[in-house]
């Protein structure tokens, strides 16, 4: 009898949307869905309609104006997008190198990107570290800055923990100095209502495949005015800012997928609080078993931490060894990042709010979404309990 698959991996990849699927499959069967959208031909033009009306659905959701919105290949494109082009805009507007700052905690997207800067030579950067918490302090940013800061880029919610940062507290410390504020706000997407017109920040980075739309597409907003020196050069599609020819049929679907998730601040917030339920069961039912920990103290009910994450580490295991028992048990889980998956190496995050070696190497993390029920939390306890009580090889 096969084994029935369960998905809790929601952090890693939302499972694909019906409106997304329905958006994607009405362009690929249009007359005009090989068409280029920059040509200047009626399919072209059609084309070319359906992008612009994507781009100004998800600039409405997302409280942005249209010409903000700049589409990418993928959220880490666009993390490096803001930190290359912002730097480049200002090689001459300080004395000496720009110097950037960022944290311990960030996404690879962008951790490694800053440090792709220094070894360039293109940029300073200071790594600031999360309390024991896994947040960054506004005063530790502040702190870390100096006469030639340029950029600060701290991300919105943690990947791994969960963890939510107050980006308006640290995007205001940015501008008191004169630095611009950048956030990866990936994991922040239908998690928490965004409103980009009243909140402080500079730029942002979105994807489409957290809220079940197509993978392959991401969005930079980039608030006008903003000084930006182009990633890639080219046929200066998207403004200028984002050169070669765009993929209209994710665009579509990242559209739909937005709408599907985030329509309104309520639909958000009912959602929340049903995967905040479901999270702090699991931390509850994961934490009665020997040996299992919270990596972080997400306590019932906390706003600090994204509803759909939970993070764990267990006594005497690999993340490699729980994620493959767990996965022949039908679950899938996480030890991480999807991005360092194949890694040995333990989470630098994790080591940097100060778990041990052994800890971080032992991690967990278990995420929910749209599909995810209170049987599925049951039943992925059932699962741990057994695993971890089960005689080692």
């Amino acid at each position: 009898m096969a084994v029935q698959r369960l998905y809790l991996d929601y952090a890693a990849s939302a499972p694909a949307c019906e409106a997304s699927l329905a958006a994607e499959r009405a362009y690929e069967q249009s007359d005009y869905g090989g068409a280029n959208p920059n040509s200047l031909h009626t399919p072209g033009r059609d084309a070319f309609h359906v992008m612009e009306d994507a781009r100004f659905t998800i600039a409405r959701t997302l409280g942005m104006r249209p010409n903000e919105a700049v589409f990418t290949g993928s959220a880490t494109e666009a993390d490096n997008a803001a930190l290359f082009g912002i730097v480049a805009a200002h090689t001459t507007a300080v004395e000496g190198r720009p110097h950037v700052v960022t944290s311990l905690v960030e996404h690879p997207a962008v951790g490694q990107a800053a440090k792709t800067l220094m070894s360039l030579g293109l940029a300073d950067v200071t790594f600031v570290e999360p309390v024991r918490t896994g947040h960054v302090r506004a005063e530790d940013v502040a702190r870390a800055m100096n006469d030639r800061t340029v950029l600060v880029s701290v991300i919105a919610a943690n990947n791994e923990t969960g963890a939510v940062n107050d980006i308006e507290q640290i995007a205001h410390a940015a501008h008191d100095r004169g630095a611009l504020f950048h956030t990866d706000a990936v994991q922040l997407l239908g998690k928490a209502p965004i409103d980009l017109s009243s909140l402080p920040v500079d730029s942002a980075s979105f994807a489409a495949h957290k809220i079940g739309g197509p993978k392959g597409i991401g969005l930079l907003f980039l608030r006008s005015g903003t000084p930006f020196r182009p990633f890639l050069s080219g046929g200066g599609q998207e403004g200028g800012r984002r050169s070669g020819t765009q993929n209209v049929c994710a665009m579509a679907g990242f559209a739909a997928a937005l709408e599907a998730t985030c329509a309104s601040a309520d639909m958000v917030e009912q959602e929340c609080d049903r995967l905040r339920g479901l999270r702090d069961r699991l931390y509850e039912g994961l934490c009665t078993i020997d040996g299992v920990h919270r990596s972080v103290p997400c306590e019932s009910g906390s706003l600090r931490y994204l509803p759909g994450i939970t993070n764990v580490y267990v006594d005497g295991f690999e993340s490699e060894t729980l994620v493959l028992q767990f996965d022949l048990a039908g679950i899938a889980v996480s030890g991480g990042s999807a991005c360092s998956t194949h890694s040995l190496e333990p989470s630098g995050a994790l080591l940097s709010m100060g778990l041990t070696r052994d800890q971080a190497l032992g991690s967990l993390r278990v995420s929910v979404g749209r599909y995810t029920t209170k049987n599925d939390i049951e039943r992925c306890i059932a699962e741990c309990r057994r695993i971890v009580s089960s005689p080692k090889m």
